[in-house]
């Protein structure tokens, strides 16, 4: 059977080779507790100490400012719940943007929270941004680029809104780091391995020294092979990204070019320029999402429908539905270091037949 082209990079990536080198070596070197003073201990130490060292020049931050997490998920929830831990005198208004990941949505769940409306291009408003901001706000929170639909968000006017207030802002970079150069201006940024090239199972959770924080964090020690690992593919990715950036762009225009041309009734989402390089997601009127993932899948090619964190729900993606942009038949395609020009040009000839397809069986088409 072949085998299936991965087009869903904004879930997960392949581990870069130089992480899965790094990964082998730290299993025999870095099973150690790196708390322990005998020398398999000490060398441990030395590893944990030289990831945290690597991943913190990547953030722009110090060392002793990142921590790792199990997940981007876990770092998200810490991340929300620690700043409203430690803020909770100022209040316990949270700010954020309509297309936070669900893990920042899920964690301010429970809080005094204000969402900022964004445009079609799903970009927030930062005027309202601004009004939305009180004084008894204890964070503000805004995702680096957005998840679904690639589009960049304004991180610096915000945190420079922010910072005159002095409310700390978290951003969520997941879809950011090793990608593209980090925002400044944030107060706790938060990251996933397994989106850069690096292993499952390590998020990164950063906290700039000053940031009132109180507890949130697991306890525990961490998956020291794997932290090794996403630190070595994360310089891999950082090392790779300009020529990465250069080639895949195009490949996305390529395809946001002839989706529009040769699928009828189809909406091409997010904006076409100020985006990441490696994002495209549309949606096919009378064509149902699962139903296209599945028929992909039939023909080869991995994608993401919605959000893929919500998928299982059944429920449209609330970046969408925060757009007003149509939801029906969603597909977001994503590239990677793997990705080739015949993957995409596979795909492009693939997908107009596809929905074509599902668009006889239900009865549709040329409507």
């Amino acid at each position: 059977m072949a085998s299936t082209v991965h087009l869903d990079a904004a879930a997960a990536v392949p581990l870069h080779p130089a992480a899965r080198e790094a990964l082998l070596a730290a299993l025999d070197d870095g099973w150690a507790d790196p708390g322990r003073l005998y020398g398999a201990g000490r060398r441990a130490r030395l590893l944990l100490d030289a990831a945290r060292e690597s991943v913190a020049a990547t953030l722009g931050a110090r060392p002793d400012e990142v921590r790792f997490t199990p997940s981007g998920t876990v770092a998200d929830h810490c991340a929300v719940t620690g700043a409203l831990a430690g803020r909770r005198r100022v209040g316990g208004h949270v700010v954020h943007s309509a297309i936070e990941h669900s893990a920042v949505l899920h964690a301010a769940a429970g809080a005094d929270a204000t969402a900022v409306p964004v445009d079609r291009q799903g970009r927030v408003d930062v005027a309202a941004y601004d009004a939305a901001l009180r004084a008894d706000t204890a964070l503000a929170c805004l995702i680096s680029a957005s998840h679904e639909v690639g589009t960049v968000q304004p991180v610096e006017e915000v945190a420079e809104l922010c910072a005159a207030r002095g409310i700390p802002l978290l951003v969520d970079a997941a879809q950011t780091v090793g990608r593209a150069p980090v925002p400044q201006g944030w107060s706790l940024l938060t990251a996933s391995a397994h989106k850069w090239g690096g292993p499952p199972g390590v998020g990164v959770l950063a906290v700039r020294t000053g940031t009132r924080f109180g507890a949130g964090l697991p306890d525990g020690p961490v998956n020291l092979p794997a932290v090794v690992a996403a630190a070595v593919g994360l310089e891999a990715a950082n090392a790779e990204a300009a020529a990465e950036d250069a080639r895949l762009r195009p490949l996305v225009d390529r395809i946001r070019d002839r989706v529009a041309a040769d699928v009828p009734d189809v909406e091409i989402v997010g904006d076409p320029v100020d985006r990441l390089p490696h994002l495209v997601t549309f949606s096919c009127l009378y064509a149902e999402g699962e139903a296209l993932l599945t028929a992909l899948d039939r023909e080869g090619f991995a994608v993401s429908s919605g959000s893929s964190c919500t998928a299982d729900i059944l429920e449209p993606s609330h970046v969408l539905v925060a757009m007003g942009v149509l939801t029906h038949g969603n597909v977001r395609v994503s590239l990677h270091r793997g990705t080739t020009e015949a993957d995409v040009e596979g795909f492009l000839d693939v997908l107009p037949r596809v929905v074509g397809a599902l668009r006889r069986d239900a009865g549709v088409e040329g409507l």
